[in-house]
């Protein structure tokens, strides 16, 4: 096991090196300067506290949506729909950030949170109980049920809680609810330290708790589960919900930390990128956080190579299809691995036999 791990590590950072290398190949045959483009993007996310600071404010949501995927993945579903998770999860915390009142300071901030969890809890809990009560796939409930989510909360700040500015947005939290910022003048905000309790929190839960492995026996082998006792439908729909929290969490700290209110199709594509950081990395809990680092960074320095070295910002997401397509190649290694194995042990089969003859 843990040679697999380490395994995979290599695997995923020669991944890397590689996408980066057919990135430079591209942009070098299209006209561009690839050492020059790469050097913005890294200054354009790393070099200054705006930088900087937008970088690891993009690297929350991915990171906790991307955790919230993984986690469904340990119970075998397919968490397709933590989009919407993240916008009713925000839509939650503005609601309960401006409307509520009464709780002062800190209990003001955990309330948001909790209603924020709850709300993507329950969401995520629909397709989880359609699939172990009725066998009907998650995939499909999750990306419809994300459209509602979206046209629901778009409908909420467009009417009953508009803010009325003709922008459709929510009324601003109250000043009890807002998350400190961090790396002023940037969106950073205190939902980083946050999002980093969470990955030790799920890194135990998944590995050292009970719960945790309820969650992968019943992923790797349901009927083994059932036979040692395990609720497994039970187990499902906790995976899910978990999940679905996380991504109410990701949108919670959006609305708190980052705007200071809910405002229309905020998300361009946060839980999908999160997904795509945990498919990329095989839904390795603890390899999560690193591939949101990379995928935030590429998001917040592709503006300043577009601006500075003239790449479009397409090219980023060439570089993050190409790492994708590599990283699905795991497989052909492990492939090509096992023919060159058998070819090696035909051939001193061989050599034996023409020793054999010739004595």
């Amino acid at each position: 096991m843990e040679k697999e791990k380490s395994n995979r590590y290599v695997t995923l950072l020669l991944t890397l090196i590689l996408s980066m290398v057919v990135g430079a190949i591209f942009m070098w045959l299209v006209g561009y300067h690839p050492l020059d483009a790469y050097v913005q993007l890294f200054k354009g996310a790393f070099i200054g506290k705006v930088n900087l600071g937008t970088t690891l404010q993009k690297f929350v949501p991915i990171l906790l949506t991307g955790l919230g995927f993984a986690v469904a993945a340990k119970v075998d579903c397919f968490n397709a729909g933590i989009e919407g998770e993240l916008y009713l999860g925000a839509m939650a915390a503005a609601w309960a950030g401006h409307y509520v009142t009464f709780l002062p300071g800190i209990l003001h901030i955990l309330f948001c949170f909790l209603v924020a969890m709850v709300v993507g809890a329950l969401w995520a809990a629909i397709p989880a109980i359609l699939k172990v009560k009725w066998n009907v796939n998650e995939i499909c409930v999750c990306i419809l049920s994300t459209y509602v989510a979206k046209y629901f909360c778009s409908w909420l700040c467009n009417g009953p809680l508009t803010a009325g500015s003709g922008i459709p947005q929510t009324p601003n939290i109250t000043d009890d609810a807002v998350l400190p910022k961090i790396l002023a003048p940037s969106q950073a905000n205190f939902g980083l330290f946050i999002a980093i309790a969470i990955i030790f929190f799920i890194g135990w839960m998944i590995y050292k708790s009970a719960v945790g492995m309820k969650f992968q026996m019943v992923g790797l082998n349901k009927k083994n589960a059932e036979y040692l006792g395990i609720n497994v439908k039970k187990v499902v729909i906790q995976g899910m919900m978990v999940s679905g929290a996380l991504g109410g969490i990701a949108g919670a700290i959006e609305v708190m930390g980052a705007y200071g209110y809910f405002l229309d199709n905020f998300s361009l594509n946060i839980a999908n990128d999160g997904m795509l950081a945990s498919l990329i990395v095989w839904n390795d809990i603890l390899l999560v956080p690193v591939m949101s680092l990379f995928v935030a960074a590429l998001k917040a320095g592709a503006l300043s190579m577009e601006r500075f070295a003239g790449v479009p910002r397409s090219i980023v997401d060439t570089i993050t299809a190409v790492f994708i397509i590599f990283a699905t190649m795991e497989t052909l290694f492990q492939v090509s691995k096992g023919r060159f194995a058998g070819w090696k042990q035909k051939k001193q089969g061989n050599s034996k036999s023409e020793g054999g003859k010739s004595i």
